[in-house]
Parts: C-alpha cells; sequence; structure tokens
C-alpha cells in the first residue's frame, strides 16, 4: 500500500496547523489587559444569550416547516438545526441552573 501524499507528521506546514502562542498572565485572551471592565452588564450578556437561543430555535423551526410543506429537500440540514437549537437551550436551562444555585449559596452565607 502506497500513501497518497508526502506527509511529514513532525512538520507544522504540512497539515497546515495553526498553534496560537498561550496569553500572557494579566491579559484576556482578546489580547488586552484585564484591568479594563467590560461595557456590557451581566444582564445585556444574558439577553444576549437568550435572543441567540431564540434565534437558533426559530431558524430551526422555519427550515423544518419548508422541509415539511416540500419547499426543500435539506431533511439533514433541519435535523441538524434542531439538534443545535435543543444543545443551546439545554446549555441555556444550565447556566440558569447554576445561577440560580450560586444565589442561594450567597443567601445561605452567613455574615
Amino acid at each position: 500500500m502506497t500513501p497518497i501524499g508526502a506527509i511529514n507528521p513532525f512538520s507544522a506546514t504540512s497539515l497546515g496547523r495553526v498553534e496560537a502562542p498561550l496569553p500572557k498572565i494579566g491579559t484576556s485572551l482578546l489580547g488586552g489587559p484585564q484591568t479594563a471592565a467590560p461595557t456590557d452588564g451581566f444582564s445585556q450578556m444574558l439577553d444576549g444569550l437568550v435572543a441567540t437561543v431564540d434565534a437558533k430555535q426559530s431558524a430551526a423551526q422555519s427550515m423544518t416547516r419548508k422541509v415539511l410543506m416540500g419547499d426543500t429537500d435539506q431533511l439533514h440540514q433541519s435535523v441538524i438545526a434542531m439538534q443545535e437549537a435543543g444543545v443551546a437551550f439545554s446549555m441555556m436551562v444550565e447556566v440558569r441552573n447554576k445561577l440560580v444555585e450560586s444565589y442561594q449559596e450567597l443567601m445561605r452565607m452567613q455574615v
């Protein structure tokens, strides 16, 4: 059996690997210093997450409707969109559960 191409497993450029250096301590993943406070509030971040989940569910619903009406035959895309929306919703529920659990833990703390 002959190999299809000459690939050197020890060469960094043969497979086109991209290896970003780790950020230094005290900097964010975006490269800026961590001392700056974020401009968006916590509630705005949660609103963005809910809007993203809602958009994914709406897109999945419209793709499913198109498949059921016979407008398209992209059944696999519809199933993928439904699964993606389901996973996003499950993640949002777990984030909510962790927030409620954290709040309850703070309320149990004695001052």
